[in-house]
């Protein structure tokens, strides 16, 4: 998903044209390996994310993209959020859709949720200041002790790779993740440097197997790991 502050995209284009723009890039990317893409995370969920979250949780998948993560995950109840009009036909029916910018009032009350993640999403963000006010709108919406949990690629080991896609405009590391989280008065308590490989797009189709086994061994991560984790729970 990407997303754009209002007046960035009122002065740009209108929201139709844009969102017809996403659908084509999107569709253009991943349409191929959506079949792929659902298996690697349905491995991800079950051998990694699960456990940090609860199946009574209420979770947020924001920037869901295709739904990969918020349709496979075991929780109470599902939102997802993002501005492609083509996600809401990959969703299941039990998934509350958000299509709505993420960086204006989210449509959901104060501490209604217990999980927000997010995965290659913040870097599709215009400006630190969208940034900022999507993690505000993230806290507002926690109850105290819910997580963030944040996937992303590292800039600091993506110098040139990171620049391949159109849609990337936000570098971050997971060092300047945690001072975002620290400043919007959450408290991090994960930082991961290296985590996942980089992308799936136009990479070899591995057998899970081989997610299984490189998540078993953290050791692997400090090679291939290009992605980092970031988590931070609201006090």
């Amino acid at each position: 998903m990407i997303t754009l502050a209002s007046s960035t995209l009122n002065a740009m284009q209108g929201p139709t044209e844009y969102q017809e723009e996403l659908e084509t890039i999107y569709g253009n990317r991943f349409n191929a390996s959506e079949q792929y893409r659902n298996k690697v995370w349905r491995t991800l969920i079950e051998h990694w994310f699960q456990k940090l979250i609860p199946v009574e949780s209420v979770v947020l998948d924001l920037g869901c993209g295709f739904g990969q993560f918020i349709n496979n995950v075991q929780c109470g109840k599902k939102f997802a959020m993002d501005l492609n009009p083509a996600t809401k036909r990959k969703l299941d029916p039990q998934v509350t859709f958000l299509m709505q910018d993420c960086s204006t009032t989210w449509d959901l009350p104060e501490n209604s949720l217990d999980v927000v993640f997010t995965s290659n999403f913040f870097e599709h963000l215009f400006s630190k200041t969208d940034l900022k006010n999507t993690i505000a709108q993230a806290s507002r919406c926690l109850n105290t002790g819910g997580r963030i949990i944040a996937m992303g690629p590292n800039i600091k080991y993506l110098p040139g790779a990171y620049w391949d896609f159109f849609d990337h405009y936000l570098a971050l590391t997971e060092l300047s993740l945690k001072e975002a989280f620290d400043t919007a008065g959450l408290r991090t308590t994960t930082v991961i440097d290296r985590f996942l490989p980089y992308t799936m797009v136009n990479a070899p189709e591995y057998p899970v197997a081989m997610m299984r086994l490189y998540l078993a061994i953290p050791l692997a991560w400090k090679f291939m790991g290009k992605q980092f984790l970031v988590i931070a729970e609201k006090l």
